[in-house]
């Protein structure tokens, strides 16, 4: 399974999307160990808001990025009319 994520800062209002293949838990110690880049210049601790669980890569990544620029830009999402 890859799972893409919405996690949100307990500390201010900002949030970052992504996408991981292992379970969630351990990834959202890893935001809130400052183990992960995108995340760790921002307030701890994070909390997951919400993900969805896709079998395929390629799937994940799509979904990661409509969340990250699609949303914005007014398209229409891809999936949901699976």
């Amino acid at each position: 399974m890859y799972y893409v994520y919405i996690i949100k800062s307990d500390a201010e209002d900002w949030q970052y999307v992504g996408y991981y293949i292992r379970p969630l838990r351990a990834r959202l110690k890893d935001h809130n160990n400052g183990k992960v880049a995108s995340t760790r210049n921002h307030r701890r601790p994070y909390t997951i808001e919400s993900y969805i669980a896709v079998q395929e890569k390629t799937t994940a990544l799509e979904l990661e990025k409509y969340f990250k620029t699609g949303m914005n830009s007014g398209q229409n999402c891809p999936f949901m009319h699976l």
